[in-house]
């Protein structure tokens, strides 16, 4: 192992170098919609139940609900946000992307959030290939930076 010390000029650091982030917030919709969240667990125990009695599997039940407890993670877990000079971070509770700004050609604003779409125009293939950025009662501040970092005129706001 290398000395880390002053004295040792070739000493390496293993943390990354990292740019300071010019803003970072977290959502929770589950947490943020407590009555939505409840109906939609009570949404996820009825259709467990109904595919038990279809089956007579509680195997079957259990699958079922955790497939439809997983497209919802989202909905269900804390998502991090981070935008820097360069990049865009996501870090979700599995997974973390990590973007550069220059990807991005085109943006698309809503009540809910911000969908940063890597094609110059509307197109079908936006909802795939893009990312989209949940507002957490500061959308003028993300909207202020997506303006700055991404040269396009459509705004819906």
């Amino acid at each position: 192992m290398a000395d880390q010390s002053p004295k040792n000029p070739n000493a390496t650091t293993s943390a990354p170098v990292t740019e300071p982030p010019l803003l970072s917030w977290s959502t929770h919709p589950a947490k943020a919609r407590p009555l939505i969240t409840t109906l939609v667990i009570l949404f996820l125990l009825v259709l467990a139940v109904l595919v038990y009695l279809l089956t007579y599997s509680a195997i079957f039940a259990v699958i079922a609900a955790l497939i439809l407890y997983g497209s919802l993670t989202q909905y269900f877990t804390k998502t991090a946000y981070e935008f820097t000079d360069t990049k865009v971070r996501v870090k979700y509770v599995v997974n973390k992307i990590e973007k550069e700004w220059a990807q991005y050609r085109s943006y698309y604003a809503d009540k809910n959030g911000v969908l940063l779409s890597p094609f110059p125009g509307p197109s079908r293939l936006e909802n795939f290939r893009g990312l989209f950025i949940r507002f957490a009662g500061n959308k003028d501040q993300v909207m202020e930076i997506v303006r700055q970092k991404i040269n396009y005129v459509h705004d819906k706001d």
